[in-house]
């Protein structure tokens, strides 16, 4: 089994869905296994969730709508769309970030946690095309979201990684 398989929802996504609207329609972008579709359905959220590969995502709850898409080269599957939620982590597509601001509807809360630079020491990612500058998390919303929260540290769990997340 991959390792990330098992996880438990992360900790900062936790501490954030209780500021979603109750029962809003949230995305989870390159949801994997679904650990935070599953969390947010359990919680009663309408929830959608894409990864390329879904064959990770057994046994979807009723109340997720698993789409494939590749969403890096592909066309962005939920044109039109707007969620009062948006989860993603462990992914970063720089392209995709102003598609994210823009698929939130006014008021809505994006959830984003990625791996930064830094995270070479402690293993994979280590390519610096899949970790973000300092700032850069902060940065790509600037303007077009009001940042509530923001941290680029170094966790301990589930593993140590250098991360951003807002």
């Amino acid at each position: 089994m991959e390792p990330h398989l098992d996880l438990a929802a992360s900790a900062w996504v936790q501490r954030w869905v209780a500021w979603l609207r109750p029962g809003g329609a949230v995305l989870d972008v390159a949801c994997g296994a679904g650990r935070h579709a599953r969390l947010l359905a359990q919680l009663g959220f309408e929830v959608d969730a894409v990864d390329r590969d879904t064959t990770l995502f057994a046994g979807a709850p009723q109340n997720v709508r698993l789409r494939q898409a590749d969403i890096e080269t592909g066309p962005w599957p939920y044109a039109g769309q707007r969620f009062d939620g948006i989860v993603v982590t462990n992914y970063l597509h720089r392209p995709l970030l102003p598609t994210l601001a823009d698929s939130l509807e006014p008021g809505g809360l994006l959830i984003y946690e990625t791996f930064a630079r830094g995270n070479e020491r402690f293993g994979k990612p280590s390519n610096p095309a899949f970790l973000l500058a300092p700032g850069e998390l902060l940065e790509a919303v600037r303007g077009k979201l009001r940042v509530v929260a923001y941290e680029d540290l170094v966790v301990e769990e589930p593993r140590p990684a250098a991360v951003q997340r807002l």
